[in-house]
């Protein structure tokens, strides 16, 4: 992506959420590109209550979630900061210090750093948390908040993730005007690995 290029989808943040939310918008065909400061507190921690994985480190997990991502085709702006969302004709504009990115959609996963989406113009509850629908939505039509930002000291990997599947999901709803549903079975998983065996 170069300065003033779009995309479908911007995440903004490289965490659990907002990996989660890239994953599922990338994977089913919406161009996605996340901002990651590599900030996330997944870094301090070790993981023994994510429900699938006996135990694994934070960044382990990270890694590997970075490389599904980049397997889908999304493009990480890594360490590049996100300065400004504001919305504009269409949807989004997202400034950094490189230049300006346009998006449909964006989806905020910074953490309990709630300065974007308050700047951007979603309203906060009398706790003091970004105010959002079951589908992630805030005020503002087709801009998303997730994890931490949204709960008062509920700051779970697993929460967290939950909410990026969800804001993406209604994402991709709308982008199909109906209720989607990211449901693979196994015969799925063998086209995808006997496709990558003839490769």
């Amino acid at each position: 992506m170069t300065e003033t290029d779009s995309a479908d989808v911007i995440v903004v943040g490289g965490g659990p959420a907002g990996l989660s939310a890239a994953l599922f918008t990338a994977k089913n065909g919406l161009e996605t590109t996340v901002f990651d400061t590599d900030e996330t507190w997944l870094h301090k921690a070790h993981l023994f209550n994510y429900p699938g994985i006996g135990s694994v480190g934070g960044s382990e997990f990270v890694a590997t979630t970075r490389q599904q991502v980049d397997a889908f085709g999304v493009e990480r702006r890594q360490g590049e900061a996100v300065t400004g969302v504001a919305s504009v004709e269409g949807g989004f504009a997202v400034e950094t210090d490189a230049g300006t990115y346009d998006a449909r959609y964006v989806i905020l996963a910074t953490g309990a750093d709630r300065e974007l989406a308050v700047d951007l113009g979603c309203e906060t509850t009398d706790e003091g948390v970004v105010d959002v629908d079951l589908d992630m939505e805030t005020s503002v039509e087709g801009a998303y908040a997730t994890g931490a930002m949204v709960r008062p000291e509920k700051w779970e990997a697993a929460i967290s993730v939950g909410d990026g599947a969800a804001a993406a999901l209604d994402v991709l709803s709308e982008e199909r005007g109906e209720r989607y549903h990211d449901f693979d079975v196994p015969a799925d998983a063998e086209r995808a690995l006997g496709a990558v065996a003839d490769e």
